[in-house]
Order: structure tokens, then C-alpha cells, then sequence
């Protein structure tokens, strides 16, 4: 393996990770805003981060407008 390659590995690990953090997040939070063009979006465009932290600082859902806590099916006593 050329030498560039193996210099350039613990790079490459961790754009990565940090991509896939960043997704995860905007992804979540883009569902639990039942916001599907940012959704798909986020899921099909991979920019390494940077759609994902511009839907998270700028356009998802404050925590006022979130999604009420889904209730359990069982009957409360």
C-alpha cells in the first residue's frame, strides 16, 4: 500500500465516523419532525457532513413543536 494512503487512513476513519454521527442525527431529528423532504434529503446527499449540519442548526424542529411522547399500548392503572 503507497505510503500517501496509510498517511491519509486515520483521516479518512474519522471524516467518516464524523459523517455518520452527523447523519444519524439529522435523520432523527428530521423524522421526529415528520419533515420528509429534509428526510430524503439528508438520507441520499452525502456531503460529509455539511447538508446535515445546515438542517441542524437552521431548520429543525424546535423542541416546542416536537412530537408528543408516543403513549404504551398496555392499559395504565
Amino acid at each position: 500500500m503507497p505510503e500517501f494512503l496509510v498517511a491519509f487512513f486515520p483521516i479518512i476513519i474519522i471524516v467518516a465516523l464524523w459523517s455518520v454521527i452527523l447523519k444519524g442525527f439529522a435523520l432523527w431529528h428530521a423524522a421526529r419532525g415528520s419533515q420528509k423532504g429534509w428526510f430524503i434529503a439528508v438520507l441520499v446527499i452525502n456531503t460529509l457532513g455539511i447538508l446535515e449540519l445546515i438542517y441542524l442548526i437552521w431548520f429543525r424542529p424546535t423542541s416546542s413543536s416536537s412530537a408528543t411522547p408516543v403513549q404504551s399500548s398496555s392499559a395504565q392503572v
